[in-house]
């Protein structure tokens, strides 16, 4: 079962609006949030020690890479002495019963000649992600450049976390012994600077429903991949908190509130619809923020509920 994540923007989508394929733009609407309480319906999560490959399918700057591979990296890394940190974030998922999943960054593959065409269903995403010779010691992440079309992508979501098996090795082979047969778990994401940045890139980009306010400027200087580090985020907590669709989630299991998706819209404190909330500026650049990671690199997280206080924790 895919769990597909649709930014929402500062949107809140009617619980009574049921089905993976309601959450569109066209039917989003203001509402009162509903009061959140995710429930462990006590299948298997994600924990332990889990290496996050990534594949980047179509063409990436180095630095673009590096912004999203500095992210991964910063999941379990040591807290810099800025604070707040990523990884002070990422802490909050071992709150949930029986965490918690240390995320290492693992190998990169590149294919920038788009080996499966431009347009790709959710079978070519499974597909992509299977190259990464996954295994339950793994989580694989697909993340599609800006021309690359995906089924469903801006119309109904921003990115997905799903899993699929894992094919097993030649008997004998090296990985046999470890990969299996199992299930793995892996996330897609798509960088929507040319295809829908007002839906998948907000905060960074002006917002195409909904109240409308000057968008903030991007910490790493690229709205396309600061908006990715937003959706990957989101998908990553929802993948170990729910990696195969009977983990922690309120709401019907086809169109889940996860640990992220429950707090849609709020990165800060005093979060409101069209505000992101209270957030630290750099004074040299202007741009907004709210965590620190490796090497300093800063990015913006968004609001994760905490299953001790049955609040939308955020780190500012």
């Amino acid at each position: 079962m895919a769990h597909r994540y649709h930014s929402l923007l500062v949107l809140l989508l009617a619980v009574a609006v049921a089905g993976a394929g309601a959450a569109t733009p066209r039917q989003l609407f203001l509402v009162t949030q509903p009061a959140v309480t995710l429930t462990n319906h006590h299948g298997q999560l994600l924990t332990g020690n889990h290496s996050v490959n990534l594949l980047w399918y179509g063409r990436f700057t180095t630095a673009q890479r590096a912004t999203v591979a500095d992210f991964v990296a910063s999941l379990s890394s040591p807290a810099p002495a800025h604070s707040p940190s990523v990884s002070s974030w990422w802490a909050t998922t071992a709150r949930y019963h029986p965490g918690a999943a240390r995320l290492a960054l693992g190998r990169q593959v590149l294919d920038p000649s788009l080996s499966l065409g431009r347009r790709l269903s959710e079978a070519d995403l499974a597909s992509l992600a299977a190259r990464l010779a996954p295994h339950r010691g793994s989580v694989a992440v697909v993340i599609t450049a800006p021309d690359v079309l995906v089924d469903g992508f801006c119309l109904s979501h921003c990115g997905l976390h799903a899993s699929a098996s894992a094919a097993a090795p030649p008997k004998g082979s090296p990985r046999a012994a470890t990969r299996g047969r199992g299930r793995f778990a892996y996330v897609w994401v798509g960088d929507s600077s040319e295809q829908c940045a007002g839906e998948c890139a907000w905060p960074f980009h002006q917002p195409t429903y909904g109240p409308q306010a000057p968008p903030l400027v991007a910490p790493n200087a690229d709205v396309g991949m600061d908006g990715v580090v937003i959706n990957l985020a989101t998908l990553l907590a929802g993948a170990v908190t729910n990696p195969y669709g009977g983990g922690y989630f309120q709401g019907p299991a086809e169109a889940p509130l996860e640990a992220v998706t429950a707090c849609t819209g709020v990165f800060g404190a005093g979060a409101y619809p069209g505000y992101p909330g209270q957030l630290s500026v750099d004074a040299a650049t202007g741009a907004s923020f709210n965590a620190v990671g490796v090497a300093g690199r800063r990015f913006l997280l968004p609001a994760m509920w905490d299953p001790k206080t049955s609040q939308c924790f955020t780190l500012v």
